[in-house]
C-alpha cells in the first residue's frame, strides 16, 4: 500500500525560500505522477505543480518563475523549491502521488510566510 509523507514546511519571511520534500513508499514501482497542492484557510485545495515526466510539468500561474518542482522517479521522491515567497503562499502544502489510477495524499506540511 502506497504511503506519502511530506517534510520541509515552516515559517519564513516574505522574499525567502523553502524546499519541500515528499516521498512515496510501500511499493517497488515508480509512481505515475507526483505533485504538490496547497490549501489556504477558507479556500479550496489548489494545484501548485505537478510532474508527470520530464516533458510534462505544469505549474499554477501564481507560482510560475518562483517555484520549481523536481522529481527522482526511481526513488519516488518529489521536491518543491519555493523562492521569492509571498504572504499569499501561506497554506498547508500537500503532496499527491498517482499510482495505477489511484491518488494518494500526504498529511500536509504548513508553510507560513510572514510579511
Amino acid at each position: 500500500q502506497v504511503q506519502v509523507a511530506e517534510s520541509g514546511g515552516g515559517l519564513v519571511q516574505a522574499g525567502g525560500s523553502l524546499r519541500l520534500s515528499c516521498a512515496a513508499s510501500g511499493v517497488r514501482f515508480s509512481m505515475d505522477a507526483m505533485g504538490w497542492y496547497r490549501q489556504a484557510p477558507g479556500m479550496e485545495r489548489e494545484l501548485v505543480a505537478v510532474h508527470l515526466n520530464r516533458a510534462n510539468i505544469n505549474y499554477a500561474e501564481s507560482v510560475k518563475g518562483r517555484f520549481t518542482i523536481s522529481r527522482d522517479v526511481a526513488r519516488n521522491t518529489v521536491y518543491l523549491q519555493m523562492n521569492s515567497l509571498k504572504s499569499e503562499d501561506t497554506a498547508v502544502y500537500y503532496c499527491k502521488a498517482r499510482f495505477r489510477g489511484r491518488d494518494i495524499w500526504g498529511q500536509g506540511t504548513q508553510v507560513t510566510v510572514s510579511s
